[in-house]
């Protein structure tokens, strides 16, 4: 072994198979084992026959996921939350979980990228451009709020970036048992590096590419003693956006983890996590409302002053306390601050007022869209693992406990715009001079970034969100026989809310209120064989009045749906979900193939509308089904894949909205979702230092609208496919050089557009980038 594999420490290490806490670990001393060997011998012959358990002596790399199915870099085995006790491949539940591997050759890093790829996942817009970090919306429901890490919630809208992650789990369908509160399509938890006494190894990453793109990232862990590890992950990258330069982004991050293994029974990890992301970026480009068509061509407009910004602070503290072999505690505790602030610009077509010394004519124009916010949490998770039997049965407990306390300061940026005018517009407070990209010929201006030369100034707040949640839960998993095994869980989650929002008027209002939500789920799986079986779920979530931390008073996104007087009087959103599917662990477990059927049915939905009229709150309702199928892991020993495809059909089924003052007839599909999504990414190993593989990602298209609206029937963004590759060589052991080249074929496409189509997200151009590793 060398410095990559397992620390030289004369030591063979005996696993379970389940690497995961509280798993047990045997190190026996090679003199030892050899000095004793005689005297055993001796001992078996004079008595009876001892039988040990098989010996498997593990080599450990660098890039070794500890979660991972060994020699199947693409699949994982267990989940990175020690509460999920079984393997994925027996959870009767659809999760789709991406490994560091599989995310470093993929060339995506940020998590907003690496979730768009995914199969029943779009990307949401925010009202009037809220730039506020990532949201992401699963099986046609927001889940901009269902992001965890290592099991706890990750409040804030903020950027996430991969470079201190072992891998990213993505659970399908409500989960509120491990989640809480909403959850409604699913959650996201993100596992980071931990560190290890039982290697030694650094590893630094250097990438260059187009669009002046830069990225350097080093990952070190140092076993100071047996019992004592510390690890390091550092980050830096560059890139401006590609064809959309002078747009850029930058990103910093530092994770430090150590791990201390106090006694026998007794491990305390404690981490630190930092993340300042920087980009100076445009909302993209827009739908034309006469064509329903995206302008495709379009030139970079953000001004030189506009910032999207996000800074992560995070300190983790856990314990785990094995009692005995059929009994442990793990508690983890958090303290986090999160500061996001941005002022963007927008782009929308439209005509020249007919005042306007160049006459009624078309141009765009450009709009101003900006916040700030300021998060602090602190939250606290106590869980007791029970392995026992009863009534001849085997039962795996987790009982549970968590506290939660999340603070967030909304604001505004004072924003000037010191330019000159150089169109007439109209819009809703009549004529006004506005900022034209295009001159009176239609020809585009120059100096497009200095256009409006604003002067900007932090505002005050505008709504201060603050929810304390004590939340109980109880889960068994049971081994009825050998074959047939039943989930169960049930979770409380007690809140008081509390939020005071400014008005336009400079007055506050107190919207105040507590409850109480019960939810919970039951799964039933069958072994077909040793390596299939059949399942079937159902699971409950519930999401309150007010939940989304971000928009204050705005009722379509989540805020707060009725007067100060009457926020207690709405209901809890209510999701049920069904789930029929079946699990295949192939080729010697180094292949997992999944399929499932599921309905989600949302019910009593907050919908935007009139709810300061009596009898309109809770008045909507929708319903999602699909069937989603995935292929993870080794096709054979040189090739490997992360495959998965969704195919959904979402419909409306009650609803109180109105268009032009008519009722909207019930029916219709959900806004921001597609029917049809799809990822392939597929790795060949050609020889023992050269690995070549491709991607390809699919989306259908993409009707615009708020969340969980009616989408419109004109306004869409077109479906898309694109491509991608990437090549490694491994010199030695310890150099290897990796190319990667994202949309290949340069297709313009788009994400996803606000619900007017005032703007529509721009996916990126074609790139390339060399990253070379090198581990001593």
């Amino acid at each position: 072994m060398d410095k990559k594999t397992a620390k030289s420490s004369g030591k063979l290490t005996l696993r379970t198979t389940r690497l995961a806490p509280g798993a047990t670990t045997l190190s026996i001393g090679l003199p030892a084992l050899l000095l004793g060997s005689l005297p055993l011998a001796n001992m078996a012959m004079a008595d009876d026959t001892i039988m040990l358990d098989t010996m498997q002596v593990e080599e450990r790399t660098v890039d070794t996921n500890p979660y991972a199915e060994p020699g199947a870099p693409y699949k994982a085995k267990v989940s990175g939350d020690s509460r999920h006790v079984k393997d994925i491949a027996e959870t009767p539940q659809t999760m789709t979980v991406l490994t560091q591997t599989q995310i470093q050759e993929s060339g995506r890093s940020d998590l907003k990228d690496i979730l768009d790829a995914q199969p029943g996942i779009t990307l949401g817009t925010g009202e009037n451009g809220n730039a506020f970090g990532d949201r992401y919306v699963i099986r046609g429901h927001e889940a901009r709020s269902d992001v965890f890490v290592d099991g706890l919630r990750d409040p804030g809208m903020t950027t996430r970036e991969s470079f201190a992650v072992e891998q990213v789990e993505i659970t399908k369908g409500p989960s509120s048992t491990f989640a809480g509160r909403g959850s409604t399509g699913g959650a996201v938890n993100s596992i980071t590096k931990q560190a290890s006494s039982e290697y030694d190894f650094n590893k630094v990453e250097a990438g260059l590419g187009t669009d002046n793109y830069r990225r350097i990232t080093l990952d070190t862990n140092r076993s100071i003693n047996d019992d004592l590890a510390v690890r390091a992950n550092v980050l830096h990258s560059y890139e401006e956006i590609p064809d959309r330069d002078p747009n850029d982004k930058e990103r910093n991050g530092l994770a430090l983890s150590g791990a201390y293994q106090a006694t026998d029974k007794l491990k305390i990890i404690a981490d630190y996590y930092h993340l300042s992301a920087f980009e100076n970026n445009d909302i993209g480009s827009y739908i034309d409302r006469t064509t329903g068509k995206v302008n495709d061509d379009i030139p970079a407009y953000a001004q030189k002053q506009d910032f999207i910004k996000s800074r992560v602070d995070t300190v983790t503290l856990r314990a785990e306390y094995e009692l005995n072999d059929n009994l442990r505690i793990e508690n983890s505790m958090r303290h986090g601050t999160t500061n996001n602030g941005y002022v963007v610009t927008g782009a929308r077509g439209t005509s020249r007022d007919v005042t306007d010394p160049a006459g009624d004519i078309a141009t765009i124009s450009l709009s101003t869209h900006q916040g700030w916010q300021e998060v602090e949490y602190f939250a606290n998770q106590l869980n007791l693992f029970i392995d026992t039997e009863i009534a001849g049965m085997a039962h795996q407990f987790v009982v549970g406990g968590e506290y939660s306390k999340h603070d967030v300061l909304n604001g505004v940026y004072s924003v000037t715009n010191e330019g000159d005018s150089n169109c007439l517009v109209s819009g809703r407070g009549g004529v006004s001079n506005g900022y034209c990209l295009q001159d009176e010929n239609g020809n585009y201006i120059d100096n497009i970034d200095t256009l409006m030369g604003r002067n900007i100034n932090k505002g005050a707040a505008d709504s201060d969100y603050q929810i304390d949640t004590i939340s109980l839960y109880v889960m068994d998993t049971i081994d009825i026989t050998d074959e047939f095994s039943v989930f169960a869980g049930v979770r409380a989650d007690t809140f008081e809310y509390k939020n005071i929002v400014t008005g336009r008027d400079g007055s506050d209002t107190t919207y105040e209120y507590d409850d109480t939500l019960w939810n919970g789920h039951i799964g039933t799986m069958y072994d077909i064989t040793d390596n299939g079986n059949v399942y079937l779920t159902y699971s409950t979530s519930a999401n309150i009045n007010g939940g989304e931390s971000d928009v204050g008073g705005n009722c379509g996104y989540g805020g707060l749906c009725s007067s100060a007087e009457s926020v207690d009087k709405a209901k809890p959103e209510k999701v049920e979900n069904i789930e029929l599917g079946t699990k295949w662990n192939l080729l010697n477990e180094k292949l997992l193939a999944t399929a499932a059927l599921f309905q989600v049915t949302k019910d009593d939905v907050m919908e935007g509308t009139d709810y300061d009229t009596a009898g309109t709150y809770n008045t909507g309702k929708n319903r999602v089904k699909g069937v989603e199928f995935s292929l993870v892991g080794n096709i054979t020993e040189r090739l490997s894949t992360q495959l998965g495809m969704a195919l959904m059909k979402s419909e409306i089924l009650k609803t109180a909205a109105t268009s032009g003052g008519e009722p909207v007839e019930p029916g219709g599909r959900l806004a921001n979702f597609a029917n049809r999504s799809a990822f392939a990414q597929v790795r060949y190993q050609l020889t023992d230092k050269f690995s070549f593989g491709a991607a390809a990602n699919h989306s259908s298209e993409v009707y615009v609208g708020q969340p969980d609206s009616t989408a419109s029937e004109d306004l869409r963004v077109p479906s898309y496919t694109i491509f991608d590759a990437f090549a490694s060589y491994e010199f030695n052991e310890q150099l290897n050089a990796r190319v990667n080249v994202a949309n290949l074929t340069d297709k313009d496409y788009y994400l996803t557009a606000y619900r007017s189509g005032a703007f529509a997200y721009i996916g990126d151009a074609r790139n390339a980038q060399l990253t070379v590793a090198y581990e001593f």
